[in-house]
């Protein structure tokens, strides 16, 4: 573990830090902050992650500040992402997740925020080595330069693997105290959050759910059949059971009650809501195709989610024309898989 020179009352530059939440971004945020660099981190928000804090700014501010002394700004790039999703210059990985082109559009925003906040660097608690695609050498240069963030980017958890950056020339950060890890184990990282005092930290999360094995499928489909892609229409594909229509409709059919109340949660004008009517049973939302032939068929690809041991079920349909009640038998079992995606 490398050493860290004490605490340096006097401050320094001030760097804007991509901040994840995770351990390396808070990192990454206290090793500049111990030599006195201010430190500005921003979590980017789109449909694909970091949704909790654009629903609550203030409360992830605050626990940011609270627990590891971090100034957070929030800041939603959804229409960004999404049009970058289209077409990422440098492609996909295994599945839909764009790795490169992802890092790439941050840090360009981030160094056309600079201005903004008066800082002079942007900041990330990329380690080399750490993960395949994004943190080779080769892929962290190519950020730097399609980013147009040549000397600006700053790695603070690996920067004595690369030359020093426009920040440390000018004496705004210290390159000694900078660090130098790289690969794929966590007990450097472990060290430093304990030096740090920092107890109470995320576990690496799971993955992006871009890399998704099932969700990468639907992503993919939802971006080649749908124009006009909205941040709803990725978040509602990330709920429930779909199902394609003949006539182009979407349905999702919820699975609990927390989708339920997800699901429900995400309906727009033109969009149906089917409930059961007087009996136990999922949410479902139809988007697009909602003439009489599409809520029919979606109203018994729901109820075969259901209980009706009459042998038909009364569904409630709301819509922008106002609420219906369509008595239907379940869909058979061949034609459902046929629709389900």
């Amino acid at each position: 573990m490398e050493e860290i020179a004490p605490l340096s009352a006097k401050k320094k530059g001030r760097g804007i830090v991509l901040f994840s939440g995770g351990l390396d971004s808070i990192l990454a945020c206290k090793v500049l902050q111990e030599q006195g660099v201010e430190v500005v981190a921003l979590k980017f928000v789109t449909p694909f992650f970091g949704q909790a804090a654009l629903k609550d700014p203030g409360a992830e501010r605050s626990r940011a500040a609270g627990k590891y002394g971090i100034d957070l700004h929030v800041a939603d790039i959804s229409s960004e992402y999404i049009a970058m999703l289209r077409d990422p210059a440098h492609g996909y990985g295994r599945y839909f997740n764009p790795c490169l082109d992802c890092k790439i559009l941050m840090v360009r925003l981030a160094v056309a925020m600079l201005p903004e906040f008066g800082a002079h660097f942007v900041a990330t608690g990329e380690v080399i080595g750490q993960r395949p695609m994004s943190q080779r050498r080769d892929a962290m240069n190519i950020v730097e330069r399609d980013a147009g963030a040549k000397g600006l980017l700053l790695r603070p958890l690996c920067a004595h693997h690369f030359p020093p950056t426009k920040a440390e020339k000018q004496g705004l950060v210290d390159r000694d105290r900078l660090l130098k890890l790289s690969g794929r184990g966590r007990k450097a990282q472990m060290s430093l959050a304990e030096r740090f005092g920092i107890e109470d930290y995320p576990t690496p999360a799971g993955g992006c759910v871009l890399a998704d094995p099932i969700l990468s499928k639907r992503f993919r489909r939802l971006f080649r059949e749908r124009s006009g892609i909205t941040p709803n229409d990725c978040l509602l594909a990330q709920a429930g059971r779909h199902f394609h229509l003949p006539g182009g409709g979407w349905l999702v059919v919820g699975r609990n009650k927390e989708e339920n109340r997800r699901i429900h949660s995400l309906a727009c004008g033109g969009d149906l809501l089917l409930f059961p009517h007087q009996r136990p049973g999922p949410i479902a939302l139809l988007r697009g195709g909602s003439g009489e032939d599409g809520a029919a068929r979606a109203a018994s690809v729901m109820a075969r989610y259901m209980k009706c041991p009459e042998g038909s079920c009364r569904i409630r349909v709301a819509g922008p024309e106002g609420e219906k009640i369509l008595e239907v038998v379940p869909i058979p079992d061949q034609e459902l898989a046929s629709l389900r995606e």
